[in-house]
């Protein structure tokens, strides 16, 4: 393993075991569901492989599942009828964006293994029909949870678009805007969502509302983020350069190209919301780990950030003599409240 993944599955096995923690403590026997986020060729899915490993070899021995939200796309069929009703949308005339999965399927299949249920996990040849792919037969599934096995205790959900989240259509129609405007001022605008047009982002934000109930699975999520969300184009290509080198066949430059322009405009949309958290005030249930073009970790956040826990029942900021009127603030602290004066006497020299 290179240092980079090394050093990247090494904070996320940390994160996950003091989530495991504060899991257990409220949720007797209940298995631990975790996303996985992160752009193409980021290396998430090994990572998401990589993790659940750690996790089964370490004390515990905690049986530990990975899907993908890649096997839940549409089938072939649905997925060729979906382009067919919609040819002037570029956005679902392959596979990929919101609309593009079976999220029905992939509800019953978490929902299956929360209930440490039998369950056979979907898998998808993406070289089915020349490329465009398709669902592999149900006898090509894996079941888990098979009688006289140990349950499933971790699920791990590892996709591009896991925990995305849509925007409202005041939102959406500003970044759109913004990015349109962008496109044509010729200042270097590289995205790609100013080049689309409003009703076929419109499409995938809609679709995108029903993946909430994939999110409101999660107890956790680790979110992979590029420093600079470009770097995906290189990142694809290297995945592409091994592929040939592995199979002697793969897709061009070109074609790797305008495979990624389209996911991009997602990408413009919902990273930003992804990074402020989907957990609300869940404390500590989201791990942003900022990854520069080399793969290593340039900065590591959780969101929520975790409370303080020290044991101070209240805190005392001291600032100039100038402070006429000092403003007072409550702080929530798990069950602790701390009140917060800013005050001062500088004739006491502090």
């Amino acid at each position: 393993m290179s240092k980079d993944l090394d050093d990247t599955l090494q904070i996320c096995v940390g994160f996950v075991r003091e989530r495991l923690k504060h899991h257990d403590e409220s949720n007797q026997g209940v298995p631990f569901f975790l996303g996985v986020n992160g752009v193409q060729g980021i290396g998430k899915s090994y990572l998401a492989a990589s993790l659940a490993h750690e996790l089964e070899q370490a004390a515990g021995k905690l049986r530990t599942v990975v899907l993908s939200i890649d096997d839940f796309y549409l089938n072939h069929e649905n997925q060729t009828q979906l382009a067919a009703d919609h040819p002037d949308n570029p956005l679902v005339q392959h596979r990929g964006q919101p609309s593009t999965h079976e999220i029905p399927l992939a509800l019953s299949i978490l929902t299956s293994l929360r209930a440490e249920q039998e369950t056979s996990i979907p898998s998808y040849d993406k070289s089915a029909f020349d490329g465009k792919g398709d669902r592999k037969p149900q006898n090509q599934w894996t079941t888990v949870n098979k009688a006289g096995q140990q349950p499933i205790k971790i699920v791990v959900l590892e996709g591009w678009c896991v925990g995305f989240q849509a925007l409202d259509d005041i939102n959406l129609t500003s970044l759109w805007l913004s990015a349109v405007e962008l496109s044509t001022r010729g200042c270097g605008y590289q995205g790609r969502l100013g080049h689309s047009r409003l009703e076929d982002v419109e499409f995938i934000n809609e679709a995108l509302k029903g993946y909430d109930s994939l999110t409101d699975q999660l107890d956790a999520l680790i979110h992979l983020d590029a420093e600079d969300l470009r770097y995906v184009y290189a990142w694809r290509l290297e995945q592409e350069d091994q592929l040939h080198q592995e199979r002697g066949s793969g897709m061009t430059k070109a074609e790797v190209v305008k495979f990624i322009d389209g996911y991009y405009p997602s990408y413009e949309l919902y990273t930003d919301r992804l990074r402020s958290g989907v957990f609300g005030n869940r404390n500590g249930a989201q791990l942003r780990l900022v990854i520069r073009k080399d793969r290593l970790v340039q900065e590591a956040i959780e969101k929520p950030p975790i409370a303080h826990r020290s044991n101070f029942t209240t805190i005392v900021f001291v600032l100039g003599a100038d402070v006429v009127e000092p403003p007072k603030l409550t702080l929530n602290i798990g069950q602790i409240k701390a009140l917060v004066i800013i005050r001062s006497n500088a004739s006491q020299g502090n």
